[in-house]
């Protein structure tokens, strides 16, 4: 009789394979990043952690033994979420180990452009000595959160430590700690004439795909910032560019694009009011301890006892 097997597509410290064999004893557990070492076993594979594309191919569009897929990655916006629904493959992601990378990110755009900390490092570069007009500060602003999740409520506290009024959108609208005002996905409008800095945090769905066009920024302040770390689809990025060119916005923090790379020729490279990062917010030293420790070794417990994993389980009907 053939092993149960788990497959691990990444690199990981043999210490946690060590923890993984005392959980699942009598299993074969398959590690490495290169796909030799798992490549031949993905179709007897029962978990999977770590998303490939070849993963598709021989799990989903094949019959396979595949029944439950732990994400590498907090979006699963990329897989093949309607046949891996009918197989009724489970999924959970990586969603919350982000929280304090991200956060720090959000605030470093926020402050690099109230403080024009971008500005000063193009002058320092080219030896220029000048003020750049500098004059706003962030105590005492209003930031409206769009997307309060692991990131957004970790976005909400490190805001009440600068004076900060905090709104928030969730798509069920219920109340956060150090949010003071939350509304739901549908008064979004509403909230961006309030606003000084607009965080978007939110996933890649059919709800959030540009949700941000010309009606939004044209409802923003004109001093307002309009920081992205979240997925580039749910902004409409001519007229993200649109509204900085025109004076509209005051400027944007963003790391993530409708197509990435971001191409050479887009005007975003550019402009003086904006700090381009690629896509790297979620990078931090502590990605795979947080993954493994936080989210794969208890939903592993759990799916040994109860066969179904307790922790970030995917909704197919809402797309995260």
């Amino acid at each position: 009789m053939k092993k149960r097997k788990l497959v691990i597509t990444q690199n990981i410290q043999s210490c946690y394979i060590d923890e993984m064999k005392k959980i699942i004893p009598n299993w074969d557990i398959i590690v490495g990043k290169d796909s030799s070492a798992w490549m031949d076993h993905l179709q007897d594979a029962e978990i999977i952690a770590g998303w490939k594309k070849e993963i598709k191919e021989y799990c989903i569009d094949q019959e396979s033994k595949l029944r439950w897929l732990q994400s590498w990655s907090a979006g699963v916006n990329s897989f093949p979420l309607d046949k891996m629904a009918n197989k009724g493959i489970i999924i959970t992601s990586a969603s919350g180990v982000h929280a304090f990378p991200i956060s720090e990110t959000i605030f470093a755009l926020m402050l690099g452009l109230t403080r024009k900390v971008h500005t000063y490092v193009k002058n320092q570069i080219n030896k220029v000595w000048h003020h750049a007009n500098l004059s706003l500060e962030m105590h005492g602003k209003t930031v409206g959160i769009i997307g309060v999740g692991a990131i957004g409520k970790e976005t909400a506290k490190i805001a009440k430590a600068f004076g900060m009024k905090v709104i928030g959108i969730r798509h069920s609208g219920r109340h956060e700690e150090f949010v003071d005002e939350m509304y739901a996905s549908s008064q979004l409008n509403n909230i961006l004439p309030q606003c000084d800095y607009v965080v978007v945090t939110l996933p890649s769905t059919n709800e959030t795909y540009h949700m941000f066009g010309k009606e939004q920024f044209s409802l923003m302040k004109p001093s307002a910032f309009f920081i992205n770390i979240g997925r580039g689809d749910t902004v409409v990025e001519k007229d993200l560019i649109a509204a900085l060119l025109e004076g509209k916005i005051a400027g944007a923090g963003l790391d993530v694009f409708e197509k990435e790379p971001l191409r050479e020729e887009s005007p975003l490279w550019e402009l003086e009011n904006v700090i381009i990062t690629p896509h790297t917010s979620g990078s931090t030293e502590n990605y795979d301890r947080r993954v493994i420790e936080e989210i794969l070794l208890p939903n592993l417990r759990h799916y040994v006892k109860e066969l179904t994993p307790s922790i970030n389980i995917v909704d197919y009907k809402k797309g995260y």
